[in-house]
């Protein structure tokens, strides 16, 4: 990834993200000053051709755009510019805007919902939640992707709430849910997985009581101002969790900041940690903040490609923390019908559908209880620690580990 130094000295300008200390927030749109309009910059160029689209706004570049929410502003600086950010008081830290991607599926095959939940469902042990009552009732998941079609019945009835961010990361106005990826429909399956509701008595759905606000921000364009966009958007909507299957390769800390405001805000990231296979890895995914999530398959064993990383530090040393069903993952199709995808990408909703129901059985859990039940109730059976984590996720031992310690 570029650095701001290198940027500034190739280009100069650089795009940046301005973290606004917390007793700040309300002056977050005041920082703006500081950023400067580079018409060659790809924020620049994104925001042109958004303007040029839509003639009910005026036509200009813009230097910055505020999230008030998150407390972050994002935009391209010059030498000035950045020695002003660094200087104000109410800036607590300034990093390079990072690249991210959809961590797109390893493997997809035509397929069928059966009447029984799918394996992943039943290997975590999710129907024992069902029984006791638990479906996410009443927890609102935030799903960053691509989008989702409104249309399928298995997520129509959890859809709460769409917006669609465009190339630019401006938020389309009265945008109809839709699903931008033609080829697999990864925000439709994820979403379905997530909180699918059963159709004609099929399930695949964790959480078939939670609301999902699906965010439709990858691919192309401004992917950070898109992702921003949605998060900022998901923060107004009142969300515990957020689910979220994409990153950049590698370790790169400008999303840090981030990840902390979402956990001050009382929402648990949960985030794929990549399908690049053993000694890779994705940011924010392998984050000490968020639950970090590999693939294992049917026999419980970690699959070829889910990423895995040791680093060296003191928290969280080895990603991803834990490993959920990720191979042949039955879902729905983007359009009708279902099909089976593979990936860490699809193991992440599997968890933040177990967060969905944990927070309906006790609803005042804070991010770290939350996250500490999950995490404590990872098997390791034949996973090896170094491939995932802390092994395979099981949903009535966390939700034991839920009701037995402190909130």
């Amino acid at each position: 990834m570029t650095s701001i130094s290198t940027s500034l000295s190739e280009l100069g300008f650089a795009p940046v993200l301005a973290l606004v200390a917390k007793a700040a927030k309300a002056e977050a749109r005041e920082l703006s000053a500081h950023f400067s309009a580079q018409a060659e910059s790809q924020f620049g160029r994104a925001s042109l051709a958004a303007s040029a689209a839509d003639r009910s706004r005026p036509t200009k570049v813009d230097g910055a755009r505020v999230y008030p929410n998150l407390g972050v502003v994002y935009g391209t600086v010059d030498r000035a510019g950045l020695a002003a950010l660094r200087a104000d008081t109410r800036v607590r830290a300034v990093r390079a805007a990072p690249q991210l991607s959809l961590i797109r599926p390893v493997g997809r095959q035509a397929a069928a919902a059966a009447a029984v939940p799918p394996w992943g469902i039943t290997s975590m042990g999710i129907p024992q939640l069902w029984d006791q009552g638990l479906t996410g009732a009443g927890v609102a998941v935030a799903h960053l992707d691509t989008g989702i079609d409104g249309t399928h019945p298995a997520v129509r009835a959890a859809l709460a709430g769409f917006a669609e961010f465009d190339i630019s990361g401006r938020q389309v106005r009265d945008a109809s849910p839709r699903d931008s990826d033609e080829v697999d429909g990864h925000g439709t399956h994820t979403a379905a997985t997530l909180a699918g509701r059963a159709v004609r008595g099929r399930r695949v759905g964790v959480a078939p009581g939670a609301s999902v606000y699906s965010a439709l921000v990858i691919e192309g364009g401004d992917v950070v101002a898109r992702v921003l966009g949605g998060m900022d958007w998901a923060l107004g909507q009142g969300v515990r969790v957020l689910s979220m299957s994409l990153g950049i390769r590698g370790l790169l800390n400008d999303f840090l900041g981030v990840v902390d405001v979402l956990r001050d805000s009382g929402v648990l990231p949960v985030m794929a940690v990549g399908n690049e296979g053993p000694g890779t890895s994705r940011s924010p995914g392998n984050y000490p903040k968020v639950v970090s999530v590999g693939a294992h398959d049917q026999a419980m064993t970690v699959a070829d490609f889910s990423s895995s990383q040791r680093f060296v530090r003191r928290s969280q040393p080895v990603v991803p923390d834990l490993t959920g069903p990720g191979v042949e993952v039955v879902s729905a199709r983007a359009g009708g019908g279902w099909h089976a995808l593979s990936g860490s990408s699809m193991a992440t909703p599997h968890v933040a559908g177990l967060a969905a129901l944990l927070l309906e059985a006790k609803p005042d859990a804070t991010v770290a209880r939350l996250e500490r039940a999950i995490l404590a109730s990872a098997v390791r059976a034949d996973i090896d620690a170094s491939r995932g984590g802390r092994g395979a996720v099981d949903g009535p031992r966390a939700l034991a580990s839920l009701r037995g310690g402190r909130a």
